[in-house]
């Protein structure tokens, strides 16, 4: 009876999923239908909207270039100004009486007669110059005009404009900064001998070419800019941008190597609209809008005809819902503790106790991740198990072979009668020892490494008789940072042994420790003999060395150590030669802050 009912629910459920599917599709194609149409219509619309208000304002900002190159060409052109420049260094009188006051008054004449030129200067590269307005003598002098990147410039175009992207004017004299601007410069040409003969430089009114691109309105936050021909940003309200290449690579190519004056770029994983026209200067305008802001219209549309198809289907889906979700409830559910447990939460449980097939595959389910649990648990601990085991094993060996190295040192002293450097030895011995048993693990920090190696050298130079100096720098911070015991121990030794004492001098030795951006930064140098190539290049391939045995017991502990504790995060050089000394640097990527 029960196993008939679960079948005429399931059944029953299905029946309602296809009412569903034939209710909702109509519905869903009717409104995609309308909505593509609509689509399309308002996009072109926008997009001539939008082209239109680009061409005007191309017109407008060209008009205003325009300008400019109209009034440098009637300056440069005016014979009175060419004379002016050829004879304001060679007569005086010249000068004083007639030169400055004439060129001034034209200049401003320049500058009354057009709304759209701030200012024009005539300059000369000795230091001389007439400008209009509040020009400032005194700040050109503050300046060498061939230094200036403009200067070189206008000279390698020989005549030709240099346009500059939008700045403030540097010369006026009513305050530093003053006027923001557009220069244009040219070299002023002597028309006879075609020589140079000044520089003549207009500046167009910055503010009212900002003014111009400001009144446009693309959506909410788009813009319009302008570039030159290499993508630099001439013309911006952020004035941080100017002379920068445009950043973003889609759209730096559809400005640059596009032909077409309308285009599409993803910016930040955002879909934008851009426009472009040409300027009279070889410049470009350009307009960049987030797509959804220029298409509010086809929104509104779209959320009416989504309202309209809930409205629709609201009433089919909450009857379907509602006699569907007695069945799949209960899958709903299953469902999620599954996909708990695939994202690892093992402790997740079903509360499903129904009588059917549901139910029992709960209790099914249930079973198996209580029984999943208990094997990972047994695989972590037999892998936690494991490891420790080799971390013992690799400390294990490194301690016989120091204590061994020590106690040779201690029979030779005793050997060759020098009883009482034995006894300091021994004394230096059973410090170290206590500082070295004093703490349970295989892990300690900077500062107790660096006191073993304190302790060891005490020893090391009553064996040999010489001066070992110890040169630490330790940045501040990484003192207690926990590291393997006996990971730098081994590297002193082997600088003493085979570094320093074969050359029987004293020696110096020197340990620096950081944190920089990739991790602890671990340095041991010496000033001994050094390397052999060969050898060093096989010291440097720590597994090829490893399976040859060219390295001892100091070394593979090193190596041991760090592959223990740090898998594939870790980095170890050394660098030497022959009479140079040895370097050993190890970088520790992801140092484990354990007391394990």
């Amino acid at each position: 009876m029960l196993r008939t009912m679960t079948i005429s629910k399931s059944f029953t459920a299905k029946i309602i999923v296809v009412l569903l599917l034939v209710i909702l599709i109509p519905t869903v194609f009717t409104s995609l239908s309308f909505y593509w149409v609509s689509d399309s219509i308002l996009k072109k619309n926008v997009r001539e909207s939008t082209l239109q208000i680009a061409e005007q304002t191309a017109d407008s900002l060209s008009f205003i270039l325009n300008v400019g190159i109209d009034t440098s060409d009637f300056i440069s052109s005016d014979p009175n100004i060419q004379r002016a420049a050829l004879k304001v260094n060679g007569d005086p009188s010249y000068q004083g009486l007639w030169n400055f006051q004439y060129i001034n008054t034209l200049l401003n004449n320049y500058v009354y007669s057009n709304s759209f030129v701030k200012i024009v200067y005539l300059l000369k590269e000795e230091g001389k110059g007439w400008g209009s307005g509040t020009f400032s003598d005194s700040e050109l002098k503050q300046i060498r005009l061939s230094d200036e990147d403009w200067v070189k410039e206008v000279k390698r175009k020989d005549g030709e404009l240099v346009w500059q992207g939008l700045q403030y004017d540097h010369f006026s004299g009513g305050g530093e900064n003053t006027d923001l601007v557009l220069p244009v410069g040219r070299v002023l040409k002597d028309f006879d001998t075609m020589n140079n003969i000044g520089l003549v430089q207009v500046h167009l009114d910055g503010q009212s070419i900002l003014g111009t691109i400001r009144k446009l309105k693309l959506g909410n936050t788009g813009k319009f800019f302008v570039v030159d021909s290499d993508g630099r940003i001439m013309i911006d309200s952020n004035l941080k941008m100017i002379n920068k290449r445009v950043q973003n690579p889609d759209l730096y190519t559809s400005i640059v190597d596009n032909d077409g004056v309308e285009f599409e770029f993803q910016m930040e994983g955002i879909p934008y609209y851009g426009v472009k026209q040409l300027l009279s200067n070889g410049w470009m305008l350009v307009g960049t809008v987030p797509v959804n802001e220029i298409s509010g219209q086809l929104e509104r549309l779209q959320s009416r005809i989504l309202l309209t198809s809930a409205i629709f289907s609201m009433l089919a889906v909450g009857i379907g819902l509602f006699v569907a979700g007695m069945v799949t409830k209960p899958v709903k559910q299953l469902t999620q503790s599954m996909l708990r447990v695939q994202q690892g939460d093992l402790e997740t449980r079903t509360d499903i106790r129904t009588a059917d097939e549901i139910g029992f595959l709960s209790k099914q389910f249930n079973k198996m991740v209580h029984e999943i649990g208990k094997l990972m648990q047994q695989v972590e601990n037999e892998q936690s198990e494991k490891h420790h085991a080799e971390l013992r094993a690799v400390m294990h060996r490194i301690h016989p072979h120091f204590l061994f190295n020590t106690l040779s040192t201690l029979r030779w002293l005793i050997d060759s009668g020098q009883n009482s450097r034995a006894s300091e030895v021994l004394s230096a011995l059973n410090h170290l020892l206590e500082a070295n048993m004093g703490k349970n693990g295989v892990m300690i920090t900077v500062d107790e490494e660096l006191d073993i190696i304190r302790k060891y050298l005490i020893i090391l130079e009553l064996r040999y008789e010489k001066n070992f100096h110890l040169e630490l720098d330790v940045q501040p911070g990484t003192e207690k940072i926990m590291i393997p015991r006996m990971l730098l121990q081994p590297l002193v030794e082997n600088a003493i042994f085979h570094g320093i004492v074969p050359k029987n001098t004293d020696g110096r030795i020197s340990i620096t420790i950081s944190n920089s951006c990739e991790g602890l930064e671990i340095r041991v140098e010496d000033d001994g003999r050094g390397i052999g190539k060969e050898k060093l290049m096989l010291l440097n391939e720590a597994k090829t060395a490893v399976e040859k045995g060219e390295i001892g017991i100091g070394l593979r502990h090193i190596y041991d150590s760090l592959r223990l504790y740090y898998n594939q995060n870790w980095e170890c050089s050394i660098v030497s030669g022959r009479g140079q000394g040895t370097t050993v640097r190890i970088l520790l990527k992801k140092p484990k802050e354990t007391t394990s």
